[in-house]
């Protein structure tokens, strides 16, 4: 396959896919446009509430047919997915490149994170099952059984555009649910492909819709009363005050993964070489467009000799990133998604300068390699003495901006961390048991790295999120997915 081997060869309006068929949707088209080329890659339509309500009307009508299939039934069309999806791995990795903009091997690390979720749903005939005890009483047994409850909405982010929402879809479909899918319209290829792979899988009908769209769709799913329950992932204004706020006054489940300000705790005892490598993908990986980015650098101890020479460790690499179109397989970074992306990265780094931090790398001075329109793209930032209460050094970017802060000890690291409003992935390098100890019991997050620079759970684990960084109670993936699609049915029994 040549370097630069582009999957959507041509440019077509996308449909929306309901009740098992491809309609045009009657909405405004869009443009979808590759961030690296600028080029027109496919048209999106902004569907109207009429064609949400006419999905959740087919996949109300197709929930009671699919309950009603058995559990190893279900698996076995989830394994004939996952068949496919290891067949055309490398078509949707090169999908999420060209209409995202990140690398191609950060494509592959998605494609693969998704598979694997489909693969532990592959278990729900064991990953369902309930349990009995007998003589709760004298001639009373009681079972506990999960039982799905209908239809669910999953509203997709821009930055993995495949993988977030096979967070929610395999466990939603495979406990017997059945689901509506709004993904993100900067970004519908991906899912477009998956749907028509799900199409292929054999999944009846109904089951497995997806409408294109906007805040029209997502209002449709939030206010329609055949929705039991709507998973979310995006920024946290849009998660707290509008998915989670509308699904309490209507009564649904929620799962709402949403913004963060990731702080990663340096210690002096540390393996620098491993730490500095840990760091690039980390701060930088996916052009810093994930939940799980690294944003802060919290270096500990009064040694300045160790600091400036970990900031010169760390300067000395990122600036030897190489920028360009991600289906080059030597580009290190690719774009973000788009002009106004790149516009908020850029008024961050003005911010930084006027609070007083040390700009030690500048982004805005960057080569792009291939000679590709500069619009989106931005090089890799690093501040220094930046002041964790500052905008640069409290807010959420989203893009590829370092800011390195000091604390005299371990304590006033984590309560650095702390202090921030965000709780979705913090870490500690260190080479020292009892810290990595105190570390992961005091500090407040979902999802904690000791050396692990993306603190990303595998997919029989949940992905976890703690204060503005989620709201509901149960998480995506593995066990807790399977609870929030079902609810428990207590049966108590007494024949005479």
């Amino acid at each position: 396959m040549a370097i630069l081997d582009e999957p959507i060869k041509e440019v077509r309006v996308l449909k929306n896919y309901i009740d098992g068929e491809w309609v045009e949707s009657k909405g405004e088209i869009v443009d979808v446009v590759n961030p690296a080329t600028m080029k027109t890659i496919s048209k999106v339509p902004i569907s109207t509430k009429e064609e949400i309500d006419t999905a959740v009307q087919a996949a109300q009508e197709a929930y009671h047919d699919w309950r009603r299939t058995t559990p190893l039934a279900r698996s076995r069309l989830l394994f004939n997915l996952k068949a496919l999806l290891e067949e055309n791995f490398e078509k949707a990795s090169r999908i999420q490149t060209q209409e995202h903009g990140k690398c191609i091997d950060e494509s592959r690390g998605e494609s693969r994170r998704g598979i694997e979720n489909v693969e532990v749903a592959c278990g729900i005939p064991t990953l369902m099952q309930g349990y009995i005890s007998e003589d709760v009483a004298r001639g009373i047994d009681e079972w506990c059984m999960p039982t799905p409850l209908g239809v669910f909405g999953v509203i997709g982010p821009f930055n993995f555009p495949w993988m977030i929402p096979l967070w929610s879809i395999p466990y939603a479909v495979a406990t017997g649910n059945t689901v509506v899918l709004k993904p993100s319209s900067e970004v519908p290829n991906s899912q477009t492909f998956l749907c028509e792979l799900a199409e292929e899988a054999g999944f009846p009908p109904g089951v497995w819709n997806m409408v294109h769209g906007g805040r029209t769709v997502v209002s449709g799913m939030l206010d329609h009363p055949d929705i039991q329950g709507i998973t979310f992932v995006g920024s946290t204004p849009v998660g707290r005050d509008v998915i989670y706020k509308r699904c309490g006054e209507t009564g649904k489940r929620v799962i709402a993964q949403c913004g963060a300000k990731n702080f990663m705790t340096i210690m002096p005892d540390c393996d620098v070489e491993n730490t500095v490598s840990g760091m690039m993908t980390s701060f930088f990986g996916n052009a810093g467009q994930r939940c799980l980015a690294a944003a802060n650098a919290v270096i500990v101890g009064e040694d300045d000799a160790f600091y400036e020479d970990f900031v010169a460790r760390v300067v000395d690499k990122v600036k030897n990133i190489k920028i360009g179109y991600g289906l080059d397989e030597s580009v290190q970074m690719g774009p973000l998604r788009d002009e106004a992306k790149k516009q908020n990265v850029l008024k961050y780094i003005d911010i930084g300068l006027e609070e007083g931090a040390e700009l030690v790398l500048d982004g805005r001075d960057f080569s792009v390699q291939g000679g590709l329109p500069e619009n989106c793209f931005v090089g890799p930032t690093i501040f220094k003495n930046v002041r964790p209460d500052s905008r640069v050094g409290s807010e959420e970017i989203f893009g590829p901006v370092m800011s390195i802060m000091r604390a005299k000890d371990l304590d006033e690291a984590i309560e650095i961390t702390n202090a921030n409003p965000f709780g979705n992935g913090h870490s500690i390098f260190t080479q020292n048991g009892a810290n990595a100890r105190h570390f992961q019991y005091n500090v407040v997050s979902g999802n904690v790295g000791i050396n692990i620079g993306i603190t990303a759970a595998m997919a029989f684990f949940p992905f976890g999120g703690l204060k503005d960084s989620f709201f509901g109670t149960l998480h995506t993936q593995g066990k807790d997915a399977i609870r929030f699609f079902t609810d428990t049915k207590v049966v108590i029994q007494r024949w005479f």
